[in-house]
Order: C-alpha cells, then structure tokens, then sequence
C-alpha cells in the first residue's frame, strides 16, 4: 500500500449540472472510486465533505490526522487536500458538495442575515473539522441534497450552513492565517515539500536534506516550516508517519512490527512511544478499537 504523492495539487475543474448554482455528489457504493479525482487537488469553490463511517486519513494543507467512524469537512477556497476515501476506508456513502466563494451571490452572502455563514466561509481557509451530534445530524441532512429541487437543495445548504456556523463542536485544522502564509512564500515551495516528504517519509530525513528541497539555509526553513504548520519539522514528520500507521492498523492485516517499520520507525519500541504519545493508546488498543466499530456498524 503507498500514499505516494507524483505531482503539484492538481486544479479540478467544478461545473454544477445546468440549472443550478453548485454541484452535489453523492456515492452511495463505497466501492465505486474510479469516477473521483486525482488524491492531492484543489479548487477556487469551497468544498464540504460528509462521510458516513468508516476511517481514513485527513490531510488538508499542511495538516494530517487520521479519522475514525465517519467525517464532516468544510475547506476552504483554493486550499489544497487529498480525498478522504479509498477502497479500504469502509465507509457506507461520501456525499460532496462543492459551490462557489460568493455563494449563493456577493449580494446575498453580505445580507447581514448572512453574516454568520459569510465568517464560516473565512474560518474554512483553514479547514474545519465537524464531530459530535452536528457530524450526525448536519451530515445526514447533506445526503438529502441530492433528492431535492434544485431551489429546495440551495435552500437546505444554506441552512446547514447555518447551522455549522453556529456549532462549537468543530476543530480548525491549519494554525491561522497558514493561507496567508503559503501564499506569502508560494504554493511551489509548500508543495514540493508536500511531494518531497510523502515520497521519502519512510527513511530518516535530515534538516538540510529537506531545507535544500524548499532552497533555503537550515535556520530559516525552520522558521518558514514552524510559521507555516505550527510544528517543526521532527513533530510533522513523526505525526506523518503515525496517521500512515493509523491507516495501515486499520486496512491491512500486517503485524505491528510490520507497521512500525512501514510507517518510517527505526524500532518497534520508538513506534510503540510515538504512537502512544499521539493517539493516546497502544497500536494493538488502537486496531482493536477500529475493529469494534467496524464490527458494530456492519454487524460482523
């Protein structure tokens, strides 16, 4: 199994179906991946993300984590981000909805009725992270979208916007202003890092071997990378390896030995101490937790 990254985000190209505003995806087969697009992208429309269980891994900007029993994501204009599942995420259904910055229009969004959904829309340059009873409750509304009119479908997001707005059971992905900051330093400096570490992370990286990839001395893309992703670089790449870990515990019948060294660790005891410190458990409560939900939600 690999992650690799070959190229630079790809530009998707997003055009909602004639008579309508925004375009709604909807894949009820989980099985069914061929129709979606290349894994690192982006686009200038917001895009919201519902999936119904199932784990996989988020990695939007420079923010990578790994999800379990189902996702609720907003992200913002332009910010790059992988697709959330795969054939091995075990999800029931992905329901996608992508609509413009402006959206419905710039009249409408600065209504002062709007005001709440316009401040969503900027706090999702970011990445927003839903859990709790608004993932359940706002992501079920989501797989409604597709069964509607058109108007009563632009109605309903509107809403559901709304309520996202209001919700305080999010988390914001990416450290504020990491937009400004990319753009600030260029998209191709970022993603070449991006492409650079997801080609290598299973080896030791050194700090000047990754600065010469971004062209700068070591001391200022330590600077650059902290500013950017609010972590230096040893903490990025360790939290890196264990999202992948977190990944193939749950996909692969592989052992943890196995794992350990496929995720980039030197040892099973330095696996063993990161992935504790960062997940809160041992790789074995860890895939023994992914499989109780599995079992719970299929009935296996």
């Amino acid at each position: 199994m690999t992650m690799d990254i070959k190229q630079s985000p790809v530009l998707e190209t997003v055009l909602p179906n004639p008579g309508t505003s925004f375009l709604v995806k909807h894949y009820a087969d989980p099985s069914v991946r061929s129709n979606k697009v290349p894994n690192w992208h982006y686009h200038p429309e917001l895009e919201l993300v519902y999936v119904r269980g199932g784990h996989g891994r988020r990695h939007v900007g420079s923010h990578v984590s790994h999800f379990h029993d189902g996702e609720l994501i907003l992200i913002g204009s332009n910010l790059p981000h992988w697709g959330f599942t795969d054939r091995q995420t075990q999800n029931e259904k992905e329901t996608v909805v992508q609509f413009a910055p402006q959206f419905p229009n710039y009249e409408f969004l600065n209504l002062p009725e709007m005001r709440e959904v316009k401040d969503l829309l900027h706090r999702a340059l970011n990445g927003l992270s839903f859990h709790g009873r608004t993932r359940t409750v706002q992501g079920a509304r989501m797989e409604r979208l597709i069964e509607l009119d058109p108007l009563s479908r632009m109605l309903l997001l509107i809403d559901i916007l709304q309520q996202l707005a209001k919700s305080d059971e999010v988390e914001s992905l990416n450290a504020d202003g990491f937009h400004l900051q990319v753009e600030a330093h260029g998209y191709d400096r970022f993603n070449a890092l991006q492409e650079y570490l997801s080609e290598h992370f299973r080896r030791d990286i050194t700090l000047p071997e990754i600065s010469k990839v971004a062209n700068m001395t070591v001391p200022a893309f330590c600077r650059y990378f902290k500013k950017v992703t609010g972590k230096t670089f040893v903490t990025y790449l360790t939290n890196f390896r264990i999202v992948f870990a977190c990944k193939l515990l749950g996909d692969s019948s592989a052992t943890i030995t196995e794992v350990a060294f496929e995720s980039g660790f030197n040892s099973l005891s330095q696996f063993n101490r990161a992935f504790k410190k960062h997940t809160g458990r041992t790789p074995s409560e860890y895939r023994a937790a992914l499989r109780r939900i599995a079992s719970a939600r299929f009935g296996d």
